[in-house]
């Protein structure tokens, strides 16, 4: 017989996704990512967009001792940040992180400090294919851009300037 304190195994079948809140998301990558395994996850929002979309997969990995550097996207939790947050170091003040997501011109999350910081982004996938795009040697370059809140407004020139040469309109 089953004692009353018993709880059921978690299960979610092949081609399914567990829903959680976003505090159980951080504690569940928490606890995998201080096993030294990589943890991946379906994002909700657009505060990264273009580089990572809503509803795009991403893979969490360890910091393996390697501290984060400007550019690197990062998953973050902690007092007043909320349950759980992806947003790119755009600086650093000794051991704090200036975090911002690359989708908003305003004024960054804040200073965070290094200690809150759960893993780094390695990896994006969209519609089962991998986005390469913001997290290798341009990532830098990326967070000086979002940081001066020049990133959101070059990506939507560079939007109209694609449509239009797809269109064959170019002035």
């Amino acid at each position: 017989m089953r004692s009353p304190l018993a709880r059921p195994e978690l299960s979610v079948r092949a081609g399914s996704e567990l829903q959680l809140s976003s505090a159980a998301l951080a504690d569940l990558m928490k606890n995998v990512l201080a096993r030294g395994l990589p943890f991946r996850f379906r994002v909700r929002g657009w505060s990264m967009t273009p580089f990572i979309r809503d509803r795009d997969v991403v893979t969490i990995v360890p910091l393996e001792s390697k501290p984060p550097r400007i550019g690197d996207i990062v998953a973050f939790a902690g007092p007043g940040i909320g349950p759980l947050v992806v947003h790119r170091v755009v600086g650093r003040s000794g051991t704090r992180l200036l975090i911002q997501g690359d989708n908003q011109a305003e004024a960054p999350d804040g200073l965070l400090p290094e200690s809150s910081v759960l893993g780094r982004v390695s990896r994006v996938e969209r519609d089962g294919r991998q986005v390469r795009l913001g997290l290798g040697g341009e990532r830098g370059l990326l967070a000086l851009l979002s940081r001066k809140g020049l990133l959101s407004p070059l990506v939507d020139w560079a939007r109209v300037l694609v449509s239009r040469l797809r269109r064959g309109k170019t002035e």
